[in-house]
Formats: structure tokens, sequence, C-alpha cells
């Protein structure tokens, strides 16, 4: 149970702005309840409400949900409503049609009920054609996801092959510096421009915001904000006193060395492990935690790292392979169980084919076995810190299953938070839980 701590952590920024630079992809934005609405003549519209009937959508077998109509037209609206029931892969699981006649100026709601299901994901599409509305909403419900496991074993070389890049990197001299940005600076925190090197002599950069205190001798817990994919972070400044945030540039946004088209970058060298951009990139993150161990001013063992997105897999990369992480949080990570994304999404399979199609000799088979070494889920087995996990059942780019993959081989004291009506993102709740959650571990009050 949380302390009823009463200061929070104020942060000026939104997670979401973590993630906002993957692909562009059709995607919906989901309300929260699902809501369409129709208003073609005057003020006249036909407005449906689909809710899963459980705060997170999760069931332990029998999934219930239900879909109201509300007709505003002085018009009976005849037709019919009709869902089907996927497995995310799209396997057709239930179907069902009704025929309807809503009265004019009238709401109906609609029950349903799906029993004996599999341990797993499904996704809902709810369908209503009458006479003056035709509309399609979209949602997921799970089945007893606490048993989902991935079927793919972790590779027997695992730690050994990041033991091995972090003694790379240790060779590496940090040539740490920090620059005061007084540009930057508000009324109760500096700022200062961070810069490093990091694996093969790569220079990556950031910012660190630190508190304005009278106490000299103050030492401040650090919250380490990774970065979303080909997302540039800026100074994060808020009203906590207690705290120092960094927000690191890695090798994705430093480009010094690194020069891709946008989209190729997930791709670069994946065609060998030991060169593959991710190797670095989650070095840069190891460096990053050198870095606040180098700071006399920073507590060493109250480091929570964080993000979103692709900072949600270098949150979960970070803390499995650097034990100096002493919280970690993950929101909607990527390349979680990777091999179980291929027929589930479209990015980043997509761009990964169409790199192996510019190797000759390159086959996606080989490409795969070399992301066994970077998956999420592998990751989380080595993870010994406090986690805590933000999913959205619609991401289209990290499907709940994928997700439930990684929080099961946790081994560690852990927490997920689930979203049902939401994508690629979490919400507000999460983000005052995991403020609370922070301050209550390192004693903030």
């Amino acid at each position: 149970m949380l302390k009823n701590a009463n200061k929070l952590l104020i942060i000026t920024f939104a997670l979401l702005t973590w993630c906002a630079a993957l692909p562009a992809m059709a995607q919906e934005t989901e309300k929260d309840p699902a809501e369409n609405t129709d208003k073609s003549s005057g003020d006249d519209e036909v407005s449906t409400v689909l809710t899963i009937n459980n705060k997170d959508g999760i069931f332990s077998s029998t999934a219930s949900f239900s879909f109201e109509i509300k007709n505003t037209y002085d018009t009976n609206q005849e037709g019919s409503i009709s869902y089907n029931i996927t497995t995310e892969n799209g396997q057709i699981v239930k179907t069902l049609s009704k025929p309807v006649n809503l009265s004019k100026k009238s709401t109906s709601k609609y029950d349903f009920e799906v029993p004996n299901l599999k341990t797993g994901f499904y996704k809902v599409n709810m369908m209503i054609n009458v006479s003056d509305y035709d509309d399609t909403t979209r949602r997921a419900f799970g089945i007893r996801p606490e048993e989902i496991r991935s079927q793919y074993a972790r590779p027997a070389d695992f730690d050994q092959f990041w033991q091995t890049a972090k003694d790379e990197l240790a060779k590496v001299k940090p040539n740490y510096k920090i620059t005061e940005a007084p540009s930057m600076n508000t009324g109760n925190r500096k700022v200062y421009e961070i810069e490093m090197k990091s694996l093969d002599n790569l220079t990556i950069r950031g910012y660190m915001t630190v508190p304005i205190s009278k106490n000299k001798n103050k030492k401040f817990s650090v919250l380490l904000g990774l970065p979303g994919y080909q997302v540039k972070l800026y100074p994060i400044v808020g009203d906590d006193p207690d705290l120092v945030i960094i927000t690191l540039d890695t090798a994705d946004n430093s480009r010094d060395v690194i020069h891709t088209e946008r989209d190729a970058f997930i791709s670069y060298h994946i065609e060998d492990k030991n060169k593959y951009v991710m190797r670095g990139v989650i070095m840069d993150c190891v460096r990053a935690v050198d870095f606040i161990y180098a700071q006399p001013n920073l507590r060493h063992d109250q480091i929570l790292a964080t993000g979103g997105s692709m900072g949600g897999y270098l949150s979960l990369a970070l803390s499995g392979v650097d034990h100096r992480i002493n919280l970690c949080s993950a929101q909607n990570p990527i390349m979680s169980d990777i091999r179980n994304l291929v027929g589930a999404v479209e990015w980043p399979i997509n761009d990964i084919k169409k790199y192996v199609l510019s190797k000759p000799g390159v086959t996606f088979n080989q490409v795969l076995n070399n992301l066994d070494y970077y998956d999420a889920k592998n990751f989380a087995t080595t993870i010994k810190c406090p986690t805590i996990l933000g999913l959205g059942l619609l991401d289209p780019y990290v499907p709940p299953a994928n997700g439930y993959a990684v929080f099961n081989s946790m081994n560690t004291d852990k927490h997920v938070m689930v979203f049902k009506n939401l994508a690629h993102e979490v919400s507000q709740v999460y983000k005052d839980y995991e403020g609370r959650w922070m301050r209550d571990t390192f004693g903030l009050f």
C-alpha cells in the first residue's frame, strides 16, 4: 500500500510526447468511454458507447461488454448491430448480428457475454448500420493474461553478451562535461547541458536540471528520462525540491557518427548482433548511470529510470543489464516479445523486412536470432529492482499479449497498469501513481 505522501512528483511534460515520433500509422484517437457520434442533420444524431465491463478490460473466463445507442432523430432508426471477436492476429472467434429498430428520441442498451475463452487478448469490432448512421467501434479485452508466457527462449549466452558490451564501454573514457545553460534556468532550478563519451567513443548528450538549494551538501534522488524513438528530449523542470532530472539523448539523436533515414534507424546493422545500433544505445544508458555515480551531489541508491515507447524499452533494458537502477518505470515498451510481433504489427517488422531485402545474403530468420539478444522480455528476466509497466489494450505497436509476456518474465516486485481504451499511451493516472510510488520508495515526503 502506498503511503499518502503530501508531495507529488510534478514534472512539466507529457509521457506521450516521448513516443509521439513513431512512424505514422493509421490509429484511432480513442475516447474513454468509447463514444462515436454522427451529426449529419442539425442537432439530430445517433451516438454509441461501447463499454468493456471491467475496469482494466481483464476477465477470468467470460468476457462481457455493452453497447449503448442514443437516437435523437425524430424518426425511427432501422437496421442492425453486429460484432466480431478475433484473436490479436485476426482469427475470428465469435460473430453475432441482430436486427434493431430504434425508436425516435430514444436510448437502447444491449449486453453481450462471451464465455469459455482461452488465455489471451481479443479484439472486438462492434458495428452499427441503421438508417442515418453506419460506424464501427474497436475495443479489446484480455482473458487470464497472468498465464501468458512467450514460447521463445532467451539465448543461453544472453548475460555474457551484455557483459561483453559493458566491458567494452568501461574501456572508453567518459570525459564528462557539465555546462550551465543560464537561459534555460527557472526560478527554482538550474539547467545544465551534459556531454559524455559512450561506446565506440560516440558523443552523447542530454540535460540535467538541479533544484536550487541553500544546503550545499544536499544529495538529490535522480529521475533518468529515456527517449522515445527519434524523439529529441529537452530539459525537464518541475516543482520537486528533492529530485535531479536527467534527460538523455542517446546515439538515436546525437548522430555524430550514425547517419540514417528516420525509419531506417531501428534496422541499422541489425544483421550483426555485435554491431546493431541498439547495442550502442543501451550502452549509452549505462554510461548515463556512470555519470550519475560520478556526481557527488546525487544519490546513487535512488535512481528511477523511466520512459515511454522506445524509452520504456530502454528503461527495461537498462534495468536488466545494470542493477544500479533502483526503480524502473516502462510505458508501452516497443520490441517486446519480438518474434510474436511478426504478423501482429506493421512497425517495426515491416521496416526490418525492408532492410533485410536490401541486404543480399541476410535472412529474416538470421535477424530474428540476433533480435533475441534485444528482446524486452529477455531483459525483464534479469531485472532486480521494483518495476511498474503501463500498457494500452489498443496499442498498435505493443500488443497487450506481448506486454504481458514481458511482465510475466519478471522475477521482481512488479505492478502492471492496463488502460483498456488507450493505444500507445498511458493516462495521467499512471503518471500520478509513478510519482507517489517513487516518493514513497525513496522516502521523499
